[in-house]
């Protein structure tokens, strides 16, 4: 796994064994290219972040900070020491990510990536139907900002406060790009 542009172009990034399943460069490739100029100055955040490919990627193209949130211990060492390989600052939370939407995160973040573990229960809060219908992940985003998810189904449709944009199959993975909408 490695950083595919930007600042950190070319760098391979550590993943913490056994706890992730991280999102492939190509599949990355393609969601950077789909949000285009929307990723330059932006205030990025990036859930079940697992080694921080996504949001170190998000930084090295030119987001202005990266909030990095995943429960696990090894998970947020490896991505501070993938941010300090690539040179870069991010602010790292060992947390559910269910409670830091609740009660942790500061809201108008402009992008929010989300690579839940597939096994992740339906009824979980944490989970993307959940995130999609509820209102603390649509409390954190700017109105117009956008939310990327890997599942391993077909994504949700839209919700009054989320139009999907766009939905792509990889593989055995699902990637859908939401906007917030600006009148929820």
């Amino acid at each position: 796994m490695r950083v595919i542009a930007g600042t950190a172009r070319g760098l391979r990034l550590d993943c913490p064994a056994g706890i992730t399943r991280p999102m492939m460069d190509r599949v990355r490739g393609a969601v950077f290219s789909s949000l285009g100029d929307a990723v330059p100055g932006a205030r990025a955040l990036d859930l079940f972040a697992g080694s921080g490919a996504i949001g170190i990627e998000a930084l090295s193209r030119g987001a202005a900070s990266c909030h990095f949130v995943d429960r696990h211990r090894r998970a947020s060492e490896v991505i501070r020491s993938n941010l300090a390989r690539a040179k870069l600052c991010g602010a790292v939370r060992q947390q559910e990510v269910a409670a830091y939407l609740g009660r942790t995160a500061p809201a108008s973040f402009d992008l929010v990536f989300a690579d839940p573990p597939f096994a992740l229960a339906t009824g979980d809060p944490a989970h993307p139907t959940s995130l999609l219908a509820g209102s603390e992940l649509a409390r954190c985003v700017a109105p117009g900002g956008f939310f990327v998810v890997e599942l391993p189904q077909e994504p949700p449709e839209a919700t009054p406060s989320w139009e999907l944009l766009r939905n792509r199959r990889y593989g055995q993975a699902w990637v859908a790009m939401y906007r917030r909408t600006l009148d929820a």
